[in-house]
């Protein structure tokens, strides 16, 4: 892309993207570096074929390249891989910033908690419906976007999201030592 006009705009449109994506390729790898890999790999290919990018959204284009480029990686270092990697709790926060909330040690300590056990419980629902869990939850995308980014119809996302919600229920549900 030796056009500085075109370079522009792909920092003015792809590059603010950086931590969704991010985001995405760490929620499907489980790993910052591999995440990172991923990312990268994926902004490499997205400034290749820029110049063909005619959508509207640039944003969904680019989590559809980072979700082609982990499915590339991740049959490239599926042996390698056991998907055990820990996630970091100062990385992925799911606590939303509430503008008044408890800052006391309990709750503090709840909502660490609580963060973690969510955190868990999506590690190991099914990569197809983590992916649009977090498309959606997480990324806060529409059906239709998640739709483009997966390469799958709108049915079969609004059937992953709620079985994936489902499962992620269940794996929530309070076991009989919590109760």
């Amino acid at each position: 892309m030796a056009d500085p006009a075109l370079a522009r705009r792909f920092e003015t449109l792809v590059l603010p993207h950086m931590n969704s994506a991010f985001n995405v390729a760490r929620w499907l790898t489980h790993n910052d570096h591999d995440a990172q890999d991923v990312v990268q790999e994926a902004y490499v290919r997205a400034f290749r074929f820029f110049a063909g990018f005619r959508g509207e959204d640039a944003r969904a284009w680019l989590l559809s390249i980072v979700r082609n480029t982990f499915y590339t990686w991740y049959q490239q270092n599926r042996a390698q891989s056991a998907d055990v990697t820990m996630f970091e709790d100062d990385v992925h926060s799911l606590e939303a910033d509430l503008p008044e909330r408890d800052d006391s040690p309990e709750a503090m300590l709840i909502r660490s908690q609580s963060q973690k056990r969510v955190r868990h419980a999506l590690r190991q629902l099914r990569l197809e419906y983590r992916e649009v869990i977090v498309l959606r939850e997480l990324e806060e995308l529409s059906y239709k976007e998640i739709a483009a980014i997966v390469g799958i119809p709108m049915g079969t996302v609004m059937s992953r999201l709620g079985r994936g919600r489902q499962q992620l229920a269940a794996l929530l549900a309070p076991t009989d030592q919590e109760a």
